[in-house]
C-alpha cells in the first residue's frame, strides 16, 4: 500500500477527481466521481450513484486509476489500486446518509480504493514517475 501525503489529502478534497476503469473487453471509460474524497491513509472512497460503465467494469474486475490535478499550482497525482464495493454495511449506510443530506439519492453502491501505487502528475522530470 501506499501513503498518502496532507499534499495530496487536500487536493481530493478540493479538486475534481476522475476515475479509469477498463471494460472486460478492454476499452477505456474515465468518469468524474464529486464524492471521491479520503478515507483512511491508504484508501480512497466514492458513492457509485448511476451504476454506469465505471461501475460495471469495477463488478468486472478492473482496478482503478484516480486523478487529481490542481492547474493553478501545476501539480497532480495519479493513484492506481483495487477496488472493494460495499453495497451493505457500517460504511456503505454512513456514505448513504451522507449523500441523502447532500440531496443526493442513495448510492447503488460505495467504492473503497486501496492505492497501490501513486504516481506525479507535475510536469517536468517527474511526470508519469511513481512516486509512492
Amino acid at each position: 500500500m501506499s501513503i498518502l501525503t496532507p499534499e495530496m489529502k487536500e487536493m481530493i478534497a478540493t479538486r475534481q477527481c476522475f476515475h479509469a476503469t477498463v471494460s472486460k473487453d478492454g476499452i477505456p471509460n474515465n468518469a468524474p466521481k464529486r464524492s471521491t474524497r479520503v478515507f483512511n491513509d491508504e484508501t480512497l472512497i466514492f458513492t457509485e450513484g448511476v451504476g454506469g460503465k465505471t461501475y460495471q467494469n469495477i463488478l468486472d474486475g478492473s482496478k482503478v486509476a484516480t486523478a487529481v490535478v490542481n492547474r493553478e499550482i501545476l501539480d497532480g497525482y495519479r493513484f492506481i489500486g483495487t477496488p472493494e464495493v460495499l453495497t451493505s454495511g457500517d460504511v456503505y449506510e454512513k456514505s448513504a446518509e451522507m449523500s441523502l443530506k447532500a440531496g443526493m439519492p442513495k448510492p447503488k453502491a460505495v467504492i473503497l480504493i486501496r492505492v497501490e501505487e501513486i504516481h506525479s502528475l507535475k510536469p517536468g522530470p517527474m511526470a508519469g514517475k511513481k512516486i509512492g
